[in-house]
């Protein structure tokens, strides 16, 4: 396998799903959030293959991601990327959706997954 094929694999896609993210945010939140959640995944998933050498687990739970990568994370970082995992869950699965999260709510969980995922591609250099 090429890791480093697959990290660029990885890291296009976290990168085109967190501006889908963005572009979705004001008339579509729920679709904007769960995206977001994605687009961390995925760039968590290139910092697994890169350090395992191999394909990462097809798992959502960003926190198992983190330390599959071997990644050193705050403890605010943690308790944001626990929190954001309701994103993933509320996209799949009709009967955990809360209705529309309010858009200070979004803004602000976007905000934050935006400065998660630039820190965590700027690792990936």
């Amino acid at each position: 396998m090429d890791v480093e094929r697959q990290v660029e694999y990885w890291r296009t896609g976290s990168v085109e799903d967190l501006a889908a993210a963005e572009a979705l945010a004001v008339r579509h939140p729920r679709h904007a959030l769960f995206l977001a959640h994605l687009a961390l995944e995925k760039v968590l998933k290139a910092h697994v293959t890169r350090t395992t050498g191999d394909v990462p687990p097809r798992i959502h739970d960003l926190l198992r991601l983190v330390d599959l990568a071997g990644l050193s994370v705050s403890s605010e970082q943690r308790t944001f990327l626990a929190r954001f995992q309701q994103y993933c869950l509320a996209g799949r699965y009709p009967d955990l959706q809360r209705g529309q999260p309010e858009p200070a709510a979004v803004a602000a969980d976007l905000a934050h997954a935006r400065e998660m995922h630039s820190w965590l591609l700027s690792l990936l250099s």
